[in-house]
């Protein structure tokens, strides 16, 4: 018996279209709509809880919390990577951002050379736009490794090629020196060995550039509207140390904040009238802690909270739409509150850091060389610098163990001077003696502890507020975070097979195998900055 109604095989396609539109539409309403990953570089618990002591003696309320602290969901998260239990910024920003383990130095690849997709590209091919904004250059490792693809994270004017080439709607931070052309008009400093203008290329792809120092104030005003893409790097490498800063006296074309250009990079986004996934981090958390910097670590902490606020006033207008993650690469420089030569040490004094008004990485290390220069006599450059510190670094009354310690460094320094570089004593990537002592000095003040000038194997500290928070809740590894963001977002990431990292049974393997034979204290001197 033939049927009573015969629908049509059109009708049913259409109806089976209707029906699959219908479920994609509902998935996509329940996904977030705008996803912020904020990723203190070198932030480790340590860090966030430090800056959070030092954030109540700022403001007098013993109450007050930082806000990435209040946050309702939090996790504690391991961070090795293929090769070594100690990561790097590359490997570990690879894993939060695609999800596998690769080897140090590596950017967005496997261990095998094969490109691994990003949650910032995924949300780019799911229809999201897409925003990096960073404090240090635009090409480094974590922000590299959202936007690019390579075998070493310093082949920066090769990621910053693949940048142009991502079609993200907002890339802000520093380092202009890899975009610029070798020998650009404006005589701006360029690291490019080709002649290349990658500013002009992006202008051609309808990006409105930001370059330099010169268009800060520019950037400050600018209004963006639907269609706009921004290409901003402000400085020529990284973005100033939050302590300097905040200390600068410049006025007119003055360095912005992490907190600024996330709220421009909101504006963008925003303007693009469509869901957006948008990337901050906080870079030169890392760069304090790894010269042990005590007062520097804190002061850009405090900076990516004012960040993550600015996020935060985004979500409270759109709380059922909006997912917040705080995470953070690695931990660096074994910081710990709390350093006693006898029994007697159960106390911090975290006033002692509001007395310090440079950074050591970009102020302090290139004061003595410089004095050096200018005083030819020791005892009168020695004079000088003492009342440098003072001044800076609130060392007015040095007792007799301290002094020793800072005159000890200058009579190191002052050998130096007729060395060759690689005879030459220096700790960590090449810090100075003088500056190392300061550090230290002013850490032990305040009795805080460092362990390393590199990174550490400790688990970091997970925060997350808004649509989905729940699902980052616990104890994770680093390459869980971007898939079950990208599951909430139904975005799609690679789906090769994940592997264990070898070190994790103990053997460190790859480029790090060699350093992990030499015996402790038998150092090498290295140039460069993690």
């Amino acid at each position: 018996m033939k049927p009573r109604f015969n629908i049509p095989r059109t009708i049913g396609s259409l109806l089976l279209s209707a029906a699959f539109l219908l479920i994609t539409s509902a998935a996509f309403a329940a996904a977030p709509k705008y996803v912020f990953y904020f990723i203190g570089d070198g932030m480790g618990p340590v860090q966030r809880q430090a800056a959070q002591y030092f954030h109540k003696i700022e403001t007098g309320n013993p109450d007050a919390r930082l806000l990435m602290n209040s946050f309702p969901i939090s996790a504690l998260v391991t961070t090795h990577s293929a090769n070594t239990l100690i990561t790097d910024s590359a490997a570990g920003g690879t894993a939060l951002a695609t999800g596998f383990k690769t080897t140090n130095d590596m950017v967005s690849k496997l261990p095998d050379g094969t490109d691994i997709k990003t949650i910032a590209e995924a949300a780019r091919d799911a229809g999201y736009a897409v925003g990096i904004a960073t404090t240090t250059r635009i090409t480094h490792a974590t922000p590299a490794a959202f936007s690019a693809h390579n075998v070493h994270r310093d082949n920066e004017n090769e990621i910053a090629v693949d940048q142009l080439n991502s079609g993200f709607d907002y890339l802000a931070g520093g380092g202009y020196r890899n975009f610029v052309a070798k020998n650009n008009a404006e005589g701006l400093k360029s690291k490019r060995k080709d002649d290349r203008n990658l500013v002009a290329e992006f202008k051609a792809k309808g990006y409105t550039t930001f370059i330099g120092e010169k268009n800060r104030d520019a950037f400050r005003a600018y209004k963006p509207k639907k269609g706009d893409k921004v290409l901003a790097p402000v400085s020529s490498s990284a973005m100033d140390m939050e302590i300097d800063r905040r200390n600068s006296s410049e006025t007119e074309n003055a360095m912005p904040s992490l907190a600024e250009l996330t709220a421009k990079g909101i504006e963008v986004l925003a303007a693009q009238e469509k869901p957006f996934f948008m990337m901050v981090e906080g870079g030169r958390i890392d760069y304090a802690a790894h010269c042990n910097d005590a007062a520097g670590t804190i002061w850009d902490t405090l900076a990516l909270d004012e960040a993550i606020a600015k996020a935060y006033e985004f979500y409270k207008k759109h709380p059922e739409e909006t997912l917040i993650v705080v995470a953070a690469d690695h931990e660096t420089g074994g910081m710990a509150m709390g350093i006693s030569l006898d029994s007697k040490g159960y106390f911090l004094k975290l006033n002692e850091l509001f007395k310090v008004k440079a950074s050591a990485e970009d102020v302090l290390m290139y004061v003595y060389p410089q004095m050096v220069k200018d005083y030819p006599d020791v005892a009168q450059r020695q004079k000088a610098y003492l009342g440098y510190i003072a001044d800076k670094f609130g060392l007015t009354d040095l007792n007799a163990r301290e002094r020793k310690i800072i005159e000890s460094a200058m009579a190191v320094e002052d050998k130096n001077q007729g060395l060759p570089e690689e005879k030459q004593t220096t700790y960590g990537y090449a810090y100075t003696p003088t500056m190392i002592a300061v550090s230290h000095v002013v850490s032990e003040r305040a009795r805080i502890s460092w362990t390393s000038y590199v990174h550490t194997a400790s688990v970091i500290t997970l925060s997350a507020e808004g649509k989905g928070a729940e699902q980052f809740a616990g104890f994770k590894d680093n390459t869980d975070l971007p898939r079950i963001m990208a599951k909430l977002m139904n975005a799609k990431l690679s789906t090769f097979e994940r592997t264990p990292s070898a070190a994790l049974l103990g053997e460190t393997t790859g480029p790090s195998k060699k350093y992990s034979e030499i015996p402790y204290g038998e150092t090498e001197n290295v140039l460069g900055k993690n």
